[in-house]
């Protein structure tokens, strides 16, 4: 799976401000409504906390992974989330949070929903990948690291 399919330039956010769980959830579920056709903010936001609530998507590190499955989704979407400081995010480590990537998925997609968090994993548990994403210091340039590396990683 290239990243680039799901991954689009105006999803990628770097240096944003986190506060705290919910109100990451909050913002990100707007963001992703915004700019992604047929999807309301509310009914994101209920689905990424279910899923949350189900146990936390931070796999250590200082990292998670939210997602969720949304029956008005009409294509895999992700959001790519550079934080200007961690946040308490309730990860399996215990450690602050300052990356994300926020997967929405159609509700129908279970295999692919498992497929791309299987691929999302492996990058995200590479340290290089991860410590470039942290230097990065601007959506583009985010945007462009994700992509090269997960290039990488496909060939």
């Amino acid at each position: 799976m290239q990243l680039s399919t799901i991954l689009a330039p105006e999803r990628t956010l770097c240096n944003l401000q986190g506060v705290s769980k919910k109100r990451f959830l909050t913002t990100i579920s707007e963001h992703i409504a915004n700019s992604t056709p047929g999807l309301n903010a509310d009914v994101v936001y209920t689905a990424l906390l279910a899923r949350e609530q189900l146990g936390s998507t931070g796999i250590g590190n200082g990292i998670a992974i939210p997602h969720c499955r949304v029956g008005q989704c009409q294509r895999t979407t992700g959001t790519l989330v550079k934080l200007s400081e961690g946040i308490d995010f309730d990860a399996v480590d215990s450690q602050q949070v300052d990356l994300f990537f926020v997967l929405i998925v159609p509700a129908e997609e279970t295999a692919e929903h498992l497929r791309v968090l299987s691929t999302l994993a492996r990058l995200f548990h590479q340290d290089e990948f991860c410590h470039a994403l942290r230097a990065c210091q601007s959506n583009e340039e985010l945007y462009s690291t994700a992509i090269r590396y997960s290039e990488q990683l496909e060939s």
